[in-house]
């Protein structure tokens, strides 16, 4: 069953208890075995995050591949390690990706960055293991299965608000139960992600999730931490939770096809973008 976001915001606390006991009841599984399965999972996360920011391989077609080692190893001129962390974090991922190396997608790959980029990177700051990650986890893939409710979680369905914004939505949820939110708190968090992210357009360079997907997930790994902060801090949006997906659908079913991740439109129609399209057609 999916649950609805306001749903999650009356459980008892913690909203991640709820889900698991949901989601148990779904799948005949234990508790046990649901937790196991996500521990492992963010042991993947965190092995995908070491290669890449080890590595500065470039991917398949070389328009990324340098991006998270090169922050990591650069001077902190700004004196915010946990930004660069979260950013360097969720980049490695998606670089680890683009290379054809192993991830989760959580939920999608060309979205796999921002949950593993806010919420590792967050625990890593603050020095928090990875068996305190495990409900925080549970409650993401909650808010993922609230938000399918109306709209599939992918560029292709309805732009790259439905595919990041929902993966920012579900690391800022899991980011404030991390830190102690309540139920109300973590949907909050969620719901000021997503209606952030209304209009974004999916526009990947030759149709790969590279350019501008690498760096789209630094930026909204951070967004997440955002919400999360501002929720923490007892801040809601205005439009209740639930309203704000049923916008996100709307616009991304009026949402012309050229962009909707097939490359007909936004960054993939510039000049360079088209220039580079070209030179990777003519290597195949």
């Amino acid at each position: 069953m999916s649950p609805t976001l306001q749903q999650l915001m009356d459980a008892p606390a913690p909203a991640s208890q709820w889900v698991l006991e949901q989601d148990c009841q779904d799948s005949g599984l234990s508790e046990a075995v649901v937790r196991q399965s996500m521990l492992e999972r963010i042991g993947e996360m965190r092995r995908s995050i070491e290669r890449g920011l080890a590595s500065a391989a470039p991917s398949t077609t070389g328009m990324v591949g340098w991006n998270a080692k090169g922050l990591w190893d650069a001077p902190d001129r700004l004196n915010a390690p946990l930004m660069r962390r979260v950013q360097a974090y969720a980049m490695a991922v998606n670089e680890e990706n683009a290379r054809m190396g192993r991830i989760v997608a959580a939920p999608t790959a060309g979205s796999a960055g921002t949950i593993p980029g806010a919420l590792i990177g967050v625990a890593d700051h603050l020095q928090i293991p990875d068996e305190q990650l495990v409900m925080p986890m549970v409650l993401a893939a909650g808010v993922g299965q609230a938000i399918s409710r109306q709209m599939f979680i992918s560029g292709a369905a309805g732009g790259c608000q439905a595919e990041i914004g929902s993966s920012a939505a579900m690391a800022a949820a899991a980011v404030t139960e991390l830190l102690g939110g309540t139920p109300r708190a973590c949907v909050h968090a969620a719901s000021l992600a997503l209606m952030n992210t209304i209009g974004l357009v999916c526009d990947p360079v030759g149709g790969y999730v590279e350019v501008p997907c690498v760096s789209r997930n630094a930026f909204f790994a951070v967004h997440a931490v955002s919400a999360a902060q501002l929720a923490l801090a007892q801040l809601e949006s205005f439009i209740p939770p639930d309203e704000v997906v049923t916008a996100m659908a709307q616009v991304g079913r009026m949402m012309p096809l050229q962009l909707r991740e097939t490359a007909e439109g936004g960054l993939a129609q510039t000049p360079t973008g088209l220039r580079v399209t070209a030179e990777m057609e003519s290597r195949r």
